[in-house]
């Protein structure tokens, strides 16, 4: 049986069609395959960015301080003439570095029952509510935040908490270290009538002076 020519042009085109969409679909996938074999090689190359070193903070000393040995000495203008008086029984925790003074902290506190006068009566007059009142308020505290180069020694910013008020202060220090020993030395003054002790005017001064000093080991 013959072929009629148009159904033989029919077939020889839809072959030649077959073989065209063939070859165009193994050069996409070579392309493809290519590609992809060039963003990897391309990535392997590519150096990956090493994380900045961050240099670490120099460790700040923290020191011990002595308790027994420790001075919290105050002064005021009494009736008769000067009061000197202490404290005792000293808790802190004290990180200092001169070369570190943005880390360094100081936090402290003694018991105001411990205060002495040298007269037993006047320190039992000192624990009433309109003194320290030491029943309802048994912690006079510090807390820095922050420590300062100042002249020729440091200051130390901060909260002094005293008959449940809070004031923020400045304690001008010094320090003198010798191995792992050292000594601070620090002096400042409060207006008692900040802190609510005694009334205002009469024969008590209104101003208290405390000086400190303590010996320190690490």
């Amino acid at each position: 049986m013959k072929i009629p020519i148009p159904i033989k042009k029919m077939s020889l085109f839809f072959i030649l069609f077959l073989i065209i969409s063939c070859n165009d679909s193994v050069e996409k996938k070579s392309i493809t395959k290519n590609d992809e074999v060039s963003t990897e090689t391309k990535e392997d190359t590519v150096p990956k960015k090493d994380k900045p070193n961050t240099p670490e903070k120099n460790a700040v000393k923290k020191w011990n301080a002595n308790a027994t040995e420790a001075q919290i000495k105050f002064s005021v203008k009494g009736p008769f003439g000067t009061v000197h008086g202490n404290l005792s029984g000293l808790k802190s925790t004290i990180l200092f570095d001169k070369d570190n003074l943005a880390a360094s902290s100081i936090r402290a506190s003694t018991d105001p029952k411990s205060i002495s006068t040298g007269i037993k009566l006047r320190n039992r007059d000192l624990q009433k509510e309109k003194y320290l009142n030491s029943d309802t308020y048994p912690s006079i505290s510090f807390h820095s935040d922050k420590i300062q180069k100042s002249g020729t020694g440091y200051k130390a910013v901060g909260d002094l908490t005293l008959k449940g008020v809070t004031k923020r202060i400045e304690i001008p220090f010094s320090f003198s270290e010798k191995g792992n020993t050292g000594v601070f030395k620090g002096s400042f003054a409060i207006q008692r009538q900040d802190y609510g002790i005694g009334k205002p005017g009469g024969s008590i001064g209104s101003t208290i002076t405390i000086d400190l000093e303590v010996p320190v080991t690490r």
